[in-house]
């Protein structure tokens, strides 16, 4: 198998602005992340989450983050969500600080969270509802245009005949495939996956991730990936970063280069195994390191 796997290696005390990782301009970033913190809670109950982090991401990138639990994660997520702001630093999405330029965003979680009263194409349907340009659409387009382009997208997923039923009605895989086409029904720029194949069994998971990279690869969404599967980090990404114990900094920026489409095969051949055992390394240096620049987890 011809692959090139292109490492990093910044010290825990960097702010994440080494050299030596994947150079990005800022003319180039779509989602960039500039010396951010993350803290919660005041005086003695102060609890920082994430350490001061840079991170730039191009458009159509497929970014997995990796690191021990509790490690800020998914801090990052809601930080390029516009769900939590940042305790300093700055969070930019499309060139515009986060929030200040209309950007269509896709999200799934490790629960799909389907309306249980909504049959599956109506729950897959929701963004198009809610989302500009096509909620002023909606009504006159949610019986032909719009369906069909829901019906196009369950078929994709394996879900065919079954916009119809209802959530009940549905297996866990089937459910997390009806979850991802309702985060790509709406074309969105960005998508931000919270461990969304984490709650399903090894077959179902893969099966998932090859669905997954098709979707990626025919529609090219920016792509945010917490994963604790560093399989799976590396089946899907073109970059992982690994992130150290909290206080959470991104620690190293991997390239990842295996050739597309991949296949469940090139998971066992060396390189794939080499790449996944430095991963784990890093994972479990990074789970007992003290950081460099932590404060205290109280104040007086």
């Amino acid at each position: 198998m011809s692959t090139v796997v292109k490492f990093a290696n910044p010290s825990p005390a960097d702010t994440g602005s080494d050299p030596e990782q994947p150079q990005i301009s800022h003319a180039d970033s779509f989602v960039e992340l500039e010396d951010v913190t993350v803290t919660y809670g005041r005086g003695k109950n102060v609890v920082r989450a994430l350490d001061t982090t840079t991170l730039r991401v191009k458009a159509g990138d497929f970014v997995a983050l990796v690191g021990p639990s509790g490690c800020g994660k998914s801090t990052i997520l809601k930080l390029v969500g516009h769900l939590i702001g940042a305790s300093s630093g700055y969070v930019y999405v499309a060139g515009r600080e986060v929030g200040a330029e209309p950007v269509r965003i896709g999200m799934a979680f490790q629960n799909p969270t389907l309306l249980p009263w909504l049959k599956i194409r109506d729950n897959v349907m929701l963004p198009l509802k809610i989302v500009p340009p096509f909620r002023g659409e909606y009504r006159t387009k949610r019986k032909t245009e719009f369906r069909d382009r829901c019906d196009a997208l369950l078929k994709q997923v394996g879900l065919d005949g079954f916009g119809d039923k209802y959530p009940w009605q549905l297996s866990g895989g089937m459910l997390q495939r009806a979850s991802l086409c309702r985060a790509l029904i709406h074309d969105p720029q960005l998508l931000l996956l919270d461990e969304p194949f984490g709650a399903l069994d090894q077959f179902t998971r893969e099966e998932l991730w090859a669905i997954m990279q098709e979707l990626w690869m025919t529609r090219k969404p920016t792509v945010l990936l917490v994963t604790h599967d560093l399989r799976e980090a590396g089946y899907l990404a073109n970059r992982i970063c690994v992130m150290r114990a909290r206080p959470g900094q991104i620690i190293d920026d991997s390239q990842i280069e295996f050739p597309r489409p991949r296949t469940m095969a090139m998971t066992y051949e060396p390189e794939f195994v080499a790449l996944n055992q430095r991963l784990r390394e890093l994972i479990v240096e990074a789970r007992g390191a003290p950081a460099a620049s932590a404060i205290p987890e109280a104040t007086p």
